[in-house]
């Protein structure tokens, strides 16, 4: 039944409606959440945050995992690496065990202030999520990832980490 409510949810145009008012106030949020004064002059941009996120969370990682992970070209990452390598804010070290693979990290100088800005992101999807079972969990991320895809399809742009969040 079109716009019709059902007795454990909402509609489909219920929650359309509610997503076009709470997006525009979440984004509104986070872009609001103030650089670490060290990090300000190095003009960190969203796919800056989405590769620190995924070192501060996953660890060093080599420059192909780092892609894979954040479903971009190696070459966009190793261009995103460098600059920020040449900056002090990553460091790159060669693998022990493999000598052609270069292995990635969070500068050491800068780990504590990377920390301290993504935690406030992190505390607030833990405690959104907690309470949903993994099924409810995984629905909620693809969601999203669809929603990502949908719109960027809409504007002949690539859908970055458009995948599912366990790839």
């Amino acid at each position: 039944m079109a716009g019709g409510k059902r007795d454990d949810g909402l509609s489909v145009d219920d929650g359309v409606r509610a997503l076009l008012l709470l997006l525009p106030q979440m984004i509104g949020r986070i872009k609001r959440i103030p650089l670490p004064e060290e990090l300000k002059a190095f003009a960190l941009t969203p796919r800056h945050l989405s590769l620190l996120s995924t070192l501060l969370f996953d660890g060093p990682l080599g420059v192909n995992e780092l892609a894979a992970r954040l479903e971009v070209a190696p070459t966009t990452v190793s261009l995103m690496v460098g600059d920020l390598s040449r900056r002090g804010v990553l460091d790159r070290r060669a693998d022990d065990a493999d000598r052609r693979r270069t292995i990635v990290s969070i500068a050491p100088a800068h780990q504590k202030a990377i920390e301290d800005w993504l935690a406030f992101g992190a505390q607030a999807w833990r405690g959104a999520l907690a309470p949903l079972s993994p099924a409810e969990r995984r629905m909620f991320v693809d969601t999203l990832h669809a929603y990502n895809r949908a719109t960027a399809a809409d504007r002949d742009e690539p859908a970055e980490g458009a995948g599912r969040a366990d790839q």
